[in-house]
């Protein structure tokens, strides 16, 4: 399984919304360190996951959230 998910950061008050096949280790590597955006924001909380038979879904689930530019949107969704 696939799923979207959706991080959130106390230090920065910032979402960060992602996809994956692995959540755990996902959420992990975001906490140590080892993405760019949210090297700065650690740590992250998750606040909201969405599993998807495909990674395909996943993706097109991520990009849509992210097409909303809208953090009430986000804050509906969690």
């Amino acid at each position: 399984m696939f799923c979207v998910y959706i991080l959130y950061s106390e230090k920065l008050d910032i979402y960060y919304t992602g996809s994956t096949g692995n959540l755990e280790d996902r959420v992990k590597r975001h906490n140590r360190g080892g993405s760019k955006f949210t090297k700065t924001g650690i740590p992250w909380k998750l606040v909201y996951q969405k599993e998807f038979p495909t990674k395909s879904d996943a993706y097109k689930a991520e990009l849509f959230i992210k097409s909303q530019k809208s953090r009430s949107y986000i804050e509906n969704l969690i």
